[in-house]
């Protein structure tokens, strides 16, 4: 309530205040003059609104480069030959795969009722490292699944560039399966057996029926997950609330079996109550038994928390899964290899206790490819072992654990994040000891002080120092500064994304340019869309600029009675002829 109170009369004062500046010995202009000024002295080209070029080399400049990459390894094409490219291509036997263009695109999917479309860049490392497992994928559902109607193609984003923003795609590889010519984002692992997992259980049927031995024995030493129910009839109530909780799960396959042999395959009891229903899967905690009421919801609710390992250790290929997973709350352990058998069990005892509410992952520090960037994107330095809590939502907040790692301490740590009881980090970069230039530099740790400054209207531009559209607004950032130097209610002001973080002020990719009223710093912030020129800044910010505010030229406004006349586009003061000055010679 203090502070709606405080924000409140601030206002009342900016309001008793404006008569004050209006009413000011300084005469008023031409509202157009300030404008016309700009447009003829901004001394850049102005007029266009294109941006630089973006910086992943072979895109072209439409495509949004602006969100970082946990995994970015910078592989562009000038990153190695064209030739170790095509011959990484080469080695990959692609005779399943369809080749889409624009001019093909449409008629093969009329053709066919199911098509899984990889869009790629040939350069993409990412890619490169797919091309193996999504040919195997396409070999194995055309020779060995020839009854399922479907088919795995790939369209080359590079060359059918508006094919690809057509189907909104965003970043390499981007894998589509389309249902009748409508799509749906595949976001599993970027394996063949995870692929050929998906698309089997999409076209399938809901659950599959065992009866004989030979192909349970299949399933238990072949599926990396697996679902069982032990029932009395393969049809009925019981098959149906089954083959509805199947549908709930994208990524698991279904079974059902009446045959008391196959139930003790599974690790169920001959003898047991029906409906039983069991959950396989390979790794240390082999087997979950469902103990809830037989529905639908509560079969999908215990498949969903107990399907994923205990503990999954982060790579390119179990990226996905972990950050699009439904449960967003992450803990991350980051160890360096040889440290990691100390703390992994500790996690792993405590995975247990949070199925279904929290997700346990590995990241080794020590390997290049993944643990220095997404350690670096987190915040983190040196090899120490670290305990995080990331709430992985659009938040994006971290909490580090601090003490000593143990079974207790980990759980409680686990417990207050659920909880909301932690306090979050937030990046900083040091506070610059001088601060004088024309645009202000904000970090984490100062931002309250400048931009949350309920005295001032401040433009704030969160950028990234590698963004090739930050590089080429910055002139065009730092001259509408020049401009507007001098204006103490105003603020110009600029903040490195990557290296500093808060939660009033968001990137929505780089750069983001935000605007934060005098008085009115507890609403969120106005963000600029406009063409990034310094005319179309200046006209966003005279209107919504809480305190009124005119330019401040050289010799300007040096007179009380000067007029309109005298200051009018392009023209001189005497003042600035007896200084020798222009106001094109300041800018």
């Amino acid at each position: 309530m203090a502070a709606m109170s405080m924000t409140r009369s601030l206002l009342l004062l900016l309001l008793l205040a404006t008569p004050c500046l209006l009413a000011s010995s300084t005469p008023t202009s031409n509202p157009d003059i300030d404008l016309d000024y700009l447009i003829k002295n901004a001394g850049l080209d102005d007029t266009t609104t294109e941006d630089a070029a973006p910086d992943f080399p072979g895109l072209d400049a439409d495509y949004d480069d602006d969100e970082e990459d946990l995994f970015d390894d910078d592989d562009g094409p000038e990153a190695e030959s064209s030739s170790a490219a095509s011959q990484d291509q080469e080695a990959v036997d692609e005779a399943h795969v369809l080749l889409l263009t624009a001019a093909n695109f449409t008629s093969v999917l009329a053709a066919r009722r199911h098509v899984m479309v990889e869009f790629y860049a040939p350069w993409c490392g990412h890619c490169r490292a797919l091309a193996p497992h999504y040919a195997a994928a396409a070999a194995h559902l055309a020779l060995d699944q020839p009854g399922l109607d479907v088919a795995l193609a790939k369209v080359d984003a590079t060359e059918d560039h508006d094919l690809a923003q057509a189907h909104d795609v965003q970043g390499y590889p981007t894998l589509l399966f389309f249902i009748d010519g409508v799509p749906r984002d595949y976001a599993g692992e970027r394996t063949k057996d995870a692929i050929v997992a998906w698309i089997t259980k999409k076209l399938g049927p809901a659950v599959q029926n065992l009866t004989a031995v030979d192909e349970a024995e299949k399933i238990v030493t072949g599926d990396d997950v697996a679902v069982l129910a032990y029932l009395h009839h393969l049809s009925g109530a019981h098959s149906d609330e089954l083959a509805a909780a199947s549908r709930l799960e994208d990524t698991v396959s279904f079974y059902q079996t009446t045959s008391p042999d196959v139930a003790k395959l599974f690790h169920i009891d001959p003898e047991a109550k029906r409906p039983s229903v069991v959950l396989l899967k390979k790794e240390e905690e082999k087997l979950t038994v469902f103990d809830g009421e037989f529905r639908a919801s509560a079969i999908a609710e215990f498949v969903s928390a107990n399907k994923i390992p205990l503990i999954t250790t982060l790579t390119q290929e179990t990226a996905p899964a972990i950050f699009d997973n439904p449960i967003k709350k992450q803990i991350l352990l980051f160890a360096v290899a040889k440290e990691s058998s100390k703390f992994l069990p500790i996690l792993k005892e405590t995975a247990k206790s949070f199925k279904g509410k929290l997700l346990f992952v590995f990241v080794e520090r020590d390997n290049e490819e993944v643990g220095e960037p997404v350690a670096d994107y987190f915040g983190i330095t040196g090899q120490e072992t670290t305990v995080l809590a990331y709430t992985g939502n659009e938040d994006a907040k971290k909490f580090f654990f601090s003490g000593e790692i143990s079974l207790d301490s980990i759980k409680a740590f686990a417990q207050d994040f659920l909880e909301d009881k932690l306090t979050p980090f937030y990046k900083s970069d040091p506070v610059p000891e001088s601060n004088d230039e024309d645009v202000k530099v904000v970090v984490g740790k100062s931002l309250d002080q400048i931009v949350l400054d309920e005295s001032k209207d401040v433009l704030l531009e969160i950028y990234a120092p590698w963004c090739g559209h930050c590089q080429s607004l910055e002139p065009i950032y730092n001259k509408l500064a020049k401009f507007l130097h001098g204006i103490d209610s105003l603020v110009i002001a600029k903040m490195d994304g990557t290296n500093n973080e808060h939660p009033r002020a968001k990137p929505d990719g780089f750069p983001t340019i935000l605007f934060y009223p005098a008085g009115k710093k507890s609403f969120e912030p106005i963000t600029f869309e406009g063409d990034r020129t310094v005319v179309e800044m200046y006209k966003f910010l005279k209107k919504h600029a809480a305190i009124p505010f005119k330019l401040k030229r050289p010799g300007s406004y040096s007179s009380a009675t000067q007029t309109d006349s005298t200051d009018g586009p392009g023209s001189s003061t005497e003042a600035e002829k007896s200084s020798g000055s222009n106001p094109k010679d300041e800018l």
